[in-house]
């Protein structure tokens, strides 16, 4: 059994019908059963944020925070390194390998790009401003400092940050598509399974999302494009790629959902997060980083 190094937190809504914290945490996590939870809180492994021990019959308390520590069997190692791009008093950027989740999830618990950056920094009060797909290779923005953690996370929610990204996609010889651009206007809407999503052009059911794409380079098999996202929705390149005929390479879920194997580690995703550019809103400087990496062409 790994357990997590780090506690996980979730805040208890200001209504429920639920009774108490147990009848809580078997709702919100209907996949761990409820003697699961019970075991893990008569070992201390649930608790109120402020250090406070949880009994089984325990009130439900509106807007409290829970912490509690995630447990798998066995957690799969993702066998490559991340590196640190910079790091100060305000934020940290590193550079997220292929296949690492950013934070716990999952058959993930202390394997994971935000527990490897405490470990290594040794600041316990390091926390991911936003997320990648675990399959998605590139740079991620950290807060250090909680005092001015929310002025980073205004950066995302008031698109005030530029984000550039790779991507490889298979192409025919015969078509010159260097230099072409596509501005991608649609609706992303769930579709099945539910982790999936799908194009649409149908408003009243899907979330707005918006991408500039150029292919910048390409071969007799593959072309290099250059993705920018306005909006930030899940899957948003990998679906408008597949929108405008250009699926990414090595992509599990779009179009075709590929059956669940063991990842493919000389295979990952051909979709690269490149560079960062934002304001920063402590300093007032002008802020640009890249990834060391680029994907192989």
């Amino acid at each position: 059994m790994s357990k997590a190094s780090h506690p996980s937190f979730v805040t208890l809504p200001s209504y429920s019908d639920c009774r108490n914290v147990l009848e809580f945490l078997v709702k919100k996590f209907p996949h761990i059963s409820e003697q699961v939870w019970r075991n893990r809180i008569k070992t201390g492994k649930v608790f109120w944020r402020d250090g406070g021990v949880i009994n089984i019959d325990e009130p439900y308390q509106p807007n409290s925070t829970l912490g509690y520590y995630r447990e798998v069997p066995q957690e799969p190692t993702v066998p490559f390194e991340e590196l640190i791009i910079t790091q100060n008093d305000h934020f940290l950027i590193a550079h997220k390998p292929h296949f690492l989740p950013v934070m716990p999830g999952g058959q993930f618990v202390n394997e994971c790009l935000q527990a490897r950056l405490i470990e290594k920094t040794g600041i316990k009060e390091l926390q991911a401003v936003h997320r990648l797909d675990r399959d998605t290779a590139g740079l991620v923005l950290f807060s250090t400092n909680p005092a001015t953690r929310n002025k980073y996370h205004q950066l995302f929610a008031e698109r005030r940050i530029a984000k550039t990204y790779q991507a490889l996609a298979s192409i025919n010889s015969s078509e010159p598509i260097i230099g072409k651009k596509w501005h991608v206007k649609n609706h992303l809407k769930r579709s099945q399974p539910k982790f999936l999503f799908e194009n649409t052009t149908q408003s009243d059911i899907g979330q707005y999302a918006e991408s500039i794409i150029e292919c910048i380079a390409q071969s007799q098999t593959k072309a290099l494009f250059s993705l920018s996202p306005i909006t930030g929705r899940t899957h948003q390149l990998r679906l408008h790629m597949q929108h405008i005929g250009y699926p990414i390479l090595n992509d599990r879920f779009y179009p075709t959902l590929q059956p669940k194997q063991p990842d493919d580690f000389h295979n990952p995703l051909q979709l690269l997060a490149k560079n960062l550019s934002f304001v920063d809103p402590v300093t007032k400087r002008e802020e640009t980083f890249k990834s060391p990496t680029d994907l192989e062409f």
